[in-house]
């Protein structure tokens, strides 16, 4: 990889340094980032101080957040030597998955490494950037039916359609079914303008802004076109049988309980099943129970069904995303 890790022996204990010789310069320049901001960023959350000289880095601090900061940048400098770019956000990821909560930093590092848990689809690769994403990911590939729960913003509806194109491209499913309940809030349907489409459009749109992530504008459409790739509201679901397919119900926590049991049985050979979720923004009237809320009590210890569980550290949007997550769960716990 080109890296080889020196510790000086000549600082005292509480300021020995590690440091990492890089061979080559052009891909330093892109590991420290405009201004050294992806150094800042590491420094920040690993109470480090690293220290540019030439072609080495130099860190300094105590010996767990040394280890812990050479692991991240060992495995930025990998993600770069194998052709990828590394944008802010995939620093924030190394540094989540640097974490010593779930063990050893080096394994979790080896997320980062070429080939490992990478998602490819037509316009870009997808990686999962956190340990849930990444257990998430592969319960996506190895489970008929996955339950993603947490709060906006982790990804899972993300991490779901970028799967299903994979597997799509791949001719592992013959299409991809994506599907919310159309909840009101607070407008109701019949007052919107245009045809039941038009109607129910602004509902799907999220999944719409995720597939034109993954596929170039021509082919999503023509693979619509082709019924190869479906958006539908939940109540158009009743009556199927979903078979050879990768089937996403978003936003499941909107589901009544017997929608949820009629979504779930429309189940058919060769298909995948994904249900994402966030238990804290139910939108059902006053006691109506939440179909998502009965599936996971019901389903909890069904063979072949999957329950992978998101908080605000997964979250992999703007960092203040994260603050009003924690914020709105403190206050709901105090108020509980």
């Amino acid at each position: 990889m080109g890296i080889s890790a020196l510790t000086s022996p000549k600082r005292p204990e509480d300021a020995v340094e590690t440091v990492l010789e890089f061979s080559d310069n052009r891909l330093l320049i892109d590991l420290c980032g405009e201004y050294d901001r992806h150094l800042a960023k590491i420094e920040q959350q690993m109470g480090v101080h690293i220290l540019r000289r030439g072609n080495r880095l130099a860190i300094v601090g105590e010996k767990a957040s040394r280890d812990q900061a050479e692991a991240v940048l060992n495995g930025l400098y990998a993600r770069l030597e194998a052709g990828k770019g590394l944008a802010a956000g995939d620093v924030d990821g190394a540094l989540r998955m640097s974490a010593p909560v779930f063990g050893d930093t080096v394994e979790q590092m080896e997320m980062f490494q070429p080939g490992k848990y990478e998602i490819r689809t037509r316009k870009k690769p997808v990686e999962p950037r956190t340990e849930a994403q990444k257990a998430y990911v592969a319960h996506l590939f190895d489970h008929e039916m996955a339950f993603g729960i947490g709060p906006a913003g982790t990804g899972k509806t993300y991490l779901a359609v970028a799967v299903g194109v994979t597997m799509l491209l791949s001719g592992a499913v013959e299409k991809i079914i994506l599907s919310r309940p159309a909840v009101e809030a607070g407008e109701r349907l019949g007052f919107l303008p245009g045809d039941m489409k038009e109607k129910v459009d602004p509902y799907m749109q999220p999944l719409y802004d995720a597939l034109n992530d993954f596929l170039p504008q021509k082919q999503l459409q023509k693979l619509m076109e082709d019924k190869k790739i479906e958006i539908a509201p939940l109540a158009f679901m009743r009556g199927r049988t979903l078979s050879n397919a990768f089937v996403v119900l978003d936003e499941a926590q909107n589901a009544t309980t017997m929608q949820m049991k009629m979504f779930l049985t429309r189940l058919g050979e060769g298909s995948r099943m994904v249900i994402t979720g966030d238990r804290t923004q139910v939108d059902l009237p006053r006691g109506t129970a939440s179909g998502l809320a009965d599936a996971e009590r019901i389903l909890k210890n069904v063979k072949g069904v999957s329950f992978n569980y998101f908080n605000s550290k997964d979250v992999v949007r703007h960092p203040l995303v994260a603050r009003i997550i924690e914020a709105y769960e403190a206050a709901d716990g105090t108020a509980g």
